[in-house]
């Protein structure tokens, strides 16, 4: 009976922990209304679930072979939470501006061709970025149901959520609004500036990965070296199948996902403000 208490709350708990990381570590722009938590395109996919599933039944085996009812709980959250928190992150950011980049260069390219900013977004739809083929398709029919281009520009704004995009279509507001001149300048001008930006992120993403590689590799080897004592000289962890020792061993790996998720927390970019919002 105390063998399935334990199971269950090594259940619950891992399951918590899980769902407290992905909601904290999540991007706001990922965390959008309507959006499912389990199924495709929601947080947790199937895969993921198999593999919860399959933590916990190790976790449950490791505790049984052990004695340890704690271990129900801290093979399914290292196992899990672990792997996450020394992942590459997500960089929705890096990506949105290779996109941007994309896309400003053939729209100044289509401008000089005599066209107008709403012709020339209605003939970048064809070869749009995959980041901005969604948002640009809604802008282009948006206009074709008489949106004035400026409340189009703004929706999609909106729509991508960055500062980055919000300084392209703040620019193409600007142009349209005088009539379309300068927009070619002005969009060769913001190419070259998201070059330059490009360039420093990912000198960034360089320098943000060293610490997590080390990080891992230490991990790696304090757990191969924990496993390896605990069947080679398991008497030496005696004392942490005690009351006092299993609540001193929920202190340490506490603790050790504590500080890995700080350590994600600072190799997370921090949020800009944005420059161009739609009226409400």
């Amino acid at each position: 009976m105390n063998a399935l208490f334990a199971a269950a709350c090594g259940v619950l708990v891992a399951g918590g922990v899980v769902a407290v990381v992905v909601g904290w570590t999540t991007p706001p722009a990922a965390r959008r209304p309507g959006r499912r938590l389990v199924g495709p395109g929601g947080l947790l996919s199937t895969r993921k679930l198999v593999l919860l599933a399959a933590w916990v039944v190790a976790g449950i085996v490791a505790a049984g072979f052990s004695g340890w009812p704690l271990l129900a709980l801290a093979v399914p959250a290292l196992g899990l939470v672990v792997p996450y928190l020394l992942g590459r992150p997500d960089h929705r950011e890096l990506e949105l501006l290779e996109a941007l980049d994309r896309w400003v260069r053939s729209l100044a390219a289509i401008l000089p061709t005599g066209r107008s900013i709403s012709d020339a977004l209605r003939v970048s739809v064809r070869q749009a970025p995959g980041m901005l083929a969604g948002p640009l398709q809604l802008a282009v029919a948006r206009l074709n149901d008489r949106w004035t281009l400026p409340q189009a520009l703004a929706a999609m704004a909106d729509e991508l959520d960055s500062p980055d995009s919000d300084a392209v279509l703040a620019a193409l507001t600007l142009s349209a609004n005088r009539g379309g001149t300068g927009a070619q300048a002005t969009l060769t001008a913001l190419a070259e500036a998201i070059q330059e930006r490009l360039k420093a992120l990912r000198e960034i993403d360089a320098e943000r990965a060293k610490p997590r590689i080390v990080v891992r590799q230490v991990t790696m080897v304090t757990l191969v070296v924990l496993v390896g004592a605990f069947l080679l000289g398991g008497g030496f962890f005696d004392p942490y199948g005690t009351p006092v020792g299993q609540l001193i061993l929920t202190v340490l790996v506490a603790a050790y996902l504590g500080s890995l998720l700080f350590l994600r927390r600072l190799t997370l970019p921090r949020a800009r403000q944005r420059i161009l919002r739609s009226a409400p």
